[in-house]
């Protein structure tokens, strides 16, 4: 089984649910390395000075931005972890809408949230509730430094989070000049509209994922297993192995949470999650909460020192 990204919470009005971040997709590509055809020995891509012609080792290299063509501003990791929200490990629920207000293109990357040992009730609750009424949650996650929007939905007995792209970065259809008059302008008779509408209903059918396969990937594999052949090689499957499970949280009094959250339209800010009191009823959750909160943060620091050591930021002016 594969490892989570993080393990956190997903939020919503006074609920907080603790779930595993999983990827949703695999890939399936056959990837390819470069190499000197005299001698079939790998080429190397080397990170290079582009004045000196010297590589350049990674501890040696900032990011920057370039304002102007030849000018530069260099930013440290901290710029760039500090721009996202405070709210790390969480999944933010903000507002709900009707899952069809959202066109396809703005989705981009799907995870799968898993619910944690116990967790197991606001999990359902959630997921059951979305389907009844047919709605999708908006949220906000940070993963790794980038915050991000997100929905997250029900599909069958998952929650599934969907990365959402922002409007800047979708180009607006019309911007193509596309055709926009009605069909008389493109003189399309009413009869060859029935006739594209019966062709449509004969080739209709039912969605079945399985049915659909690269076979493009297929067939090169296949020619690669048959040079690999040729030459008495055999290759290895590496298995993954699984991880271990999260332990969790005690029961929590979901009645009195979500009679609090529409008496008072709240949700809990994750920014201050950390330090704020909790209810009575989840009282226990919140200090188990809290107590690995803080042994996160004491392993994040070890951490961060460590990496400070091994690669120390280099600062250049602009």
């Amino acid at each position: 089984m594969a490892r989570p990204i993080w393990s956190g919470t997903l939020s919503f009005g006074l609920l907080n649910v603790p779930i595993r971040l999983m990827s949703g997709e695999r890939h399936n590509d056959l990837h390819f390395r470069l190499l000197d055809q005299r001698d079939n020995k790998p080429v190397r891509y080397e990170r290079v000075n582009a004045e000196s012609g010297e590589e350049v080792p990674w501890k040696d290299i900032v990011k920057a931005f370039e304002y102007r063509k030849g000018s530069y501003v260099v930013l440290e990791e901290s710029d760039i972890r500090g721009a996202a929200s405070e709210a790390h490990e969480v999944v933010e629920i903000d507002t709900f809408i009707d899952a069809g207000e959202i066109g396809p293109s703005y989705f981009e990357k799907p995870y799968i949230l898993v619910p944690a040992k116990k967790a197991e009730k606001g999990y359902v609750l959630l997921r059951e509730t979305l389907k009844k009424t047919n709605r999708v949650g908006i949220a906000r996650v940070v993963i790794r430094t980038r915050e991000y929007l997100a929905a997250v939905m029900a599909q069958d007995n998952a929650l599934v989070m969907n990365l959402l792209r922002y409007p800047a970065d979708i180009i607006d259809p019309e911007d193509y000049g596309l055709p926009e008059k009605d069909t008389k302008a493109y003189r399309i008779t009413p009869k060859e509209m029935e006739m594209a509408k019966s062709l449509i209903e004969s080739m209709a059918g039912t969605w079945k994922p399985s049915d659909y396969r690269d076979e493009f990937r297929e067939k090169l594999r296949k020619v690669i297993e048959k040079r690999l052949a040729k030459k008495g090689v055999t290759a290895d499957i590496e298995e993954e192995h699984e991880a271990p499970e999260d332990a969790t949280t005690n029961v929590v009094d979901f009645m009195a949470l979500l009679k609090q959250s529409i008496a008072g339209k709240k949700r809990t800010p994750a920014a201050k999650r950390a330090g704020a009191k909790a209810s009575k009823p989840a009282a226990k959750t919140a200090k188990s909460a809290g107590k690995k909160a803080t042994a996160k943060k004491v392993m994040g620091k070890v951490a961060a020192k460590k990496t400070a050591k091994k690669a120390p930021a280099k600062r250049a002016r602009a």
